[in-house]
């Protein structure tokens, strides 16, 4: 499980501070502890923000001051409620409960579309022969095809610069994958979460950290248990090495900057803590492929939710955009997953799946009506670059939300139904990086070492071997226009006398980014009708349908935004 080091976090973050958390803050005969996310009132002062806090009956057990955020311990049962009615601080989001057994089972955050394919354990993926300049598996990459990174295209006008860096905001990254390992920047990387073994509701999480070799919740910043994280880092800078495939920009720098539990949850804290840390050292463009649990729309009144619900969410947002806006104020260029969830975020539409995760005691997802005025976070806050996502022909993905005012730029992500017959090719997925480990543990290689189903393949280059998964999602969309963001930082970036390295206005690189991206328009008649045929657990196969509805022109759409990234036209002078 990945873990933070929340002291060696802090020596390099001076704005957040660590705080002893005395036994006092734990649970008590009076009631379970649980931990919430507090937001300071902004132009109150840190000292009487912390007698709030106190006064509420918190105990704070991190801070972020250069947002004013800090994560607060409380046995008292109405502490949120307490916290809101003082008037140095803004609000409280609660964030989980401390010390409850578990249950038996193991809760994970679920991500449907990511996982198509997995399972298979039939055939096997070859790489057809590579041309001049190519890496060993290019002739699986038609993503980069798609946007022109390639040997033939911005690889040979700009495949990066190591001095600008793209911070990970994930679950993690292998630092010690070898086509990962030769741009990742471990002295930069950092890891703000702490594991999180049970929910409220006593469910299995992350699981007990006397799992962990070294019986903590803290990992260190250059590990992923959980796959996302790597494969998001691999497709914007693996390097060009003789093994495996490339990334977007090659040469640049990758920074793991994990906000993310290895259950998949994102919590407020770690992201905040995260975009703050990327704006105070010099971090270029970060990439987010998730949305902030536990509410996937967050409401400031939606009439379903509650009083405290709705508080909750409000504090949500307001800490989100404060950090953003910190990020983007001190030249990150903030990139970002539109969703998975195949709707048009510009509608009204309905949740059934929040909040996610029982921050509370009892709490349970429940279905709610969901008007535009809703964000889901970060996709949707302040300064954010909304990424959708393409198949190989170029259609948007069956999966991708969507949205005209919504969508900035479209990119590929994968749809393994985008195929002849309209049943799943992992071919038809976006490849990158796997953690050995985890394929291991999953059963995925034979004992020699070779893959043994269609959705991973291997890659060898002098006694070094390393391994290679096939996944969709805007997830996968969203590092290909990161990854084109740090080409245009490197082409047309200045020197940062910050740091040394090189440094663009995040609305300059946004500009180009959107600039030149192919313009696509929508498809004939205004909608798109998928269909989809998906093979049960009986071998039979399920033929699904869905249509989405595209608004706008061809320079500007709700499926396409202002069209397809090209990292070619982005660099070409």
């Amino acid at each position: 499980m990945r873990r933070t080091l929340i002291t060696a976090a802090c020596a390099v973050v001076t704005a957040t501070t660590a705080f002893a958390v005395p036994a006092s803050a734990g649970p008590t005969s009076s009631g379970q502890a649980s931990e919430y996310v507090v937001l300071y009132k902004e132009g109150v002062s840190l000292d009487k923000a912390r007698a709030a806090v106190k006064a509420a009956g918190g105990t704070i057990v991190r801070e972020n001051a250069d947002v004013g955020v800090a994560t607060v311990r409380s046995a008292t049962t109405d502490f949120a409620a307490r916290a809101r009615s003082q008037g140095a601080l803004d609000g409280a989001a609660g964030n989980r409960v401390i010390g409850r057994a578990p249950k038996t089972g193991k809760v994970t955050k679920q991500f449907a579309v990511e996982k198509e394919g997995r399972g298979q354990t039939a055939g096997a993926t070859a790489a057809k022969s590579h041309g001049k300049g190519e890496e060993p598996l290019a002739s699986l990459q038609w993503d980069m095809k798609q946007i022109n990174a390639t040997a033939k295209g911005s690889y040979k006008v700009e495949p990066g610069d190591r001095r600008v860096t793209v911070g990970v905001i994930d679950t993690g990254v292998d630092g010690s994958h070898p086509d990962i390992k030769p741009n990742f920047n471990r002295a930069l990387s950092r890891n703000f979460t702490t594991d999180v073994p049970v929910d409220a509701n006593g469910d299995e999480i992350d699981g007990p950290c006397e799992a962990e070799p070294d019986k903590s919740c803290n990992d260190p910043a250059d590990v992923d248990e959980n796959e996302h994280g790597t494969h998001v880092a691999s497709t914007i800078a693996s390097p060009r090495n003789g093994l495996g495939m490339a990334g977007v920009a090659p040469n640049v720098s990758l920074v793991n900057l994990r906000a993310g539990q290895d259950s998949g949850y994102f919590f407020l804290q770690p992201s905040v803590d995260a975009l703050t840390y990327a704006g105070k050292n010099g971090i270029d463009v970060v990439n987010m492929s998730y949305y902030i649990d536990p509410w996937l729309f967050n409401c400031g009144n939606n009439p379903a939710d509650s009083p405290a619900d709705q508080a909750e969410q409000r504090t949500v947002i307001e800490a989100t955009n404060r950090a953003l806006n910190f990020a983007y104020e001190h030249g990150v260029t903030l990139v970002a997953a539109a969703g998975n969830e195949a709707i048009d975020y510009t509608k009204t539409n309905t949740d059934a799946t929040s909040p996610d995760f029982a921050s509370e005691p009892g709490e349970a997802p429940y279905e709610r009506q969901i008007p535009p005025s809703c964000l889901s976070l970060p996709g949707e806050g302040d300064h954010v670059i909304p990424v959708s996502s393409t198949g190989v022909s170029k259609r948007k993905a069956y999966y991708s939300s969507f949205g005209k005012g919504y969508i900035a730029v479209a990119a590929p992500g994968g749809d393994k139904y985008d195929t002849a017959d309209q049943k799943l090719d992992d071919k038809a997925g976006i490849w990158a990086a796997y953690p050995e480990s985890i394929a291991r543990e999953r059963g995925e290689l034979n004992a020699d070492g070779t893959p043994n189903t269609p959705r991973v393949v291997r890659s060898c280059k002098g006694g070094t071997c390393a391994y290679y998964q096939s996944i969709q999602g805007t997830s996968m969309a969203s590092p290909h226009a990161a990854g084109v963001a740090a080409l245009i930082v490197s082409r047309y970036g200045k020197r940062d006398r910050g740091n040394g390295g090189l440094t663009l206005s995040p609305a300059i690189v946004r500009s180009v980014l959107t600039g030149t991206a192919a313009e696509t328009p929508c498809p004939a008649g205004g909608s798109y009708t998928y269909t989809r045929y998906v093979k049960q657990a009986d071998g039979s196969f399920q033929k699904v349908v869905a249509t989405h509805a595209c608004e706008g022109s061809k320079k500007y759409n709700g499926f396409y935004g202002s069209g397809i990234i090209d990292a070619f036209n982005a660099v070409k002078r």
